[in-house]
């Protein structure tokens, strides 16, 4: 079958949205680490639709990947034109399609990092954008301190010849370009992380004090790194996504990407080289962007975790079928309200009630099909960013706790990686074989998942935490996750 490219735009269906702008005519203006479905539901989109608008001609985006298993959307991407198919799904079953655009080339690192180093030089870049997972920003869970020795990160500061990490591009890419006297591109950060920019500034400045300490220094004062807050539901795509992509638009399309309606964007506006005007695509551009992020992280993305492992436990698949269980609605509702609004700031033009009646609908739209193995994916990479920030701000003002730790107790019971009728769960996580070992004693040490100090510090030792999550965990082990929610909700 036909793929999709440009040659095939002008056959497709009059309902499918496509390109309207002359791609030959996009310059680039952003290389963005990490191209993966959130990205393509969202920031390309965005500059997709600057474009649509005769805006942004000179902000087009290169995307890199870093990693070998990107050579897949290498792969989908590249034979395309680096075109493919947005399907919105809303929750009354409307099916919106649209091509995007925005994305005018990709690089694989892994073949050619010479070439991800010259578009790196190139003046025309002046945005480096990320969304390398929680886990690609290589700090300790616990401290928040740099760790030298995740994968790539390693490899770089031990003396690789060329760059593997994202950290090791960038840093090479601005020594390159101060030596040659052009002006540094700003590091935009659009992972889920409390103060993301302010994180990425402290990595990658750690990270170039193992190399240079004076080209630390000059990073330090000369490189801009706005926090953002991103927020909107993107699904793996499934099979039946790929079916539904190639059926509306009559030719082929191997990666689209389907995501919910909602999209939310907030970036602190701070770009020395400019910007896209992001403001003109639904982008609110902030002076202070901490309030949104606390509230999307403590409030969204804590609920997710607190939704899918016992979600996972009572058997479900799907996020619309938990969001069905009266009592697991409950438990996020009570927890968004008793434990993680009380440590919000207050947040312009939002209101909380509002936000949070709307969190469940969104997770309730049954058109997404997410999945619950999704949200549980890389859960000690999640945990300790969006969910334990919540427990130690409680603990530190005598708040309340016990949701959290039961949270966390079903994280620890999910982690044994057995269901509750003997089905394996498969645990995805970059620290499962020693989590999985941890999770299988404790039925004989209740305490060892949280003894764990690397991602738990010294909570363990703290009864106005451990107290409610033994409580959970034993439950768990004895009643079952339904019986248990009864219980602790009562």
């Amino acid at each position: 079958m036909t793929r999709l490219s440009n040659q095939v735009l002008s056959a497709l269906p009059k309902d499918v949205l496509v390109p309207t702008y002359d791609r030959k005519a996009v310059t680039p203006g952003i290389l963005h680490f990490g191209v993966g479905a959130f990205h393509r539901s969202h920031q390309a989109l965005t500059i997709d639709s600057l474009l649509s608008q005769g805006l942004a001609q000179d902000w087009g985006i290169v995307g890199v990947g870093l990693l070998e298993s990107d050579k897949r959307m290498s792969e989908a991407l590249k034979p395309q034109d680096c075109l493919y198919t947005l399907i919105t799904k809303h929750p009354d079953g409307k099916l919106n399609f649209q091509v995007i655009g925005s994305i005018i080339d990709y690089l694989f690192a892994p073949e050619n990092p010479q070439l991800v180093l010259q578009k790196l030089i190139d003046p025309a870049i002046r945005i480096v954008s990320l969304t390398i997972t929680e886990g690609g920003y290589s700090f300790d869970r616990v401290t928040g301190d740099f760790d030298p020795t995740t994968p790539g990160v390693k490899e770089d500061l031990a003396g690789a010849t060329l760059p593997k990490s994202a950290f090791g591009f960038i840093v090479e890419g601005l020594k390159r370009r101060r030596d040659l006297g052009i002006a540094p591109f700003t590091v935009q950060s659009c992972d889920n992380i409390q103060g993301n920019g302010d994180v990425a500034k402290k990595m990658i400045v750690e990270f170039t004090k193992l190399k240079s300490p004076e080209l630390a220094t000059w990073i330090s004062g000369n490189v801009v790194f706005p926090n953002s807050m991103v927020d909107r539901i993107t699904p793996v795509t499934a099979p039946a996504d790929i079916e539904l992509a190639t059926k509306k638009l009559g030719v082929e399309d191997i990666w689209p990407v389907p995501c919910e309606p909602f999209f939310q964007w907030v970036i602190e506006d701070h770009f020395p080289l400019g910007r896209p005007p992001f403001e003109k695509a639904n982008v609110q551009m902030v002076e202070d962007v901490m309030p949104y992020e606390l509230m999307k992280l403590r409030l969204l993305n804590a609920s997710h975790q607190g939704l899918c492992y016992f979600g996972r436990l009572s058997g479900y698949t799907y996020v619309h079928e938990v969001m069905k269980d009266p009592l697991i609605v409950k438990l996020l509702r009570r927890y968004m309200d008793e434990e993680a609004t009380p440590t919000l700031l207050p947040v312009p033009g939002v209101d909380l009630d509002e936000y949070k009646d709307q969190l469940i609908e969104r997770f309730s739209n049954s058109q997404v099909l997410d999945t619950v193995a999704r949200l549980a994916a890389e859960s000690s990479d999640r945990i300790p960013k969006w969910l334990l920030p919540v427990v130690h701000q409680q603990l530190n003002a005598d708040g309340q706790v016990t949701l959290s730790a039961a949270i966390v107790a079903s994280w620890a019971r999910y982690d044994e990686a057995t269901d509750e009728q003997g089905n394996p769960i498969h645990v995805v996580d970059p620290l499962k074989d020693e989590l999985i070992a941890i999770a299988k004693t404790q039925r004989q040490n209740s305490k060892a998942f949280i003894q764990n100090s690397k991602l738990f510090g010294d909570l363990a030792q703290n009864p106005r935490f451990t107290e409610p999550y033994l409580v959970t965990l034993n439950l768990l082990h004895s009643v079952g996750a339904q019986k248990t929610l009864e219980a602790i909700l009562n």
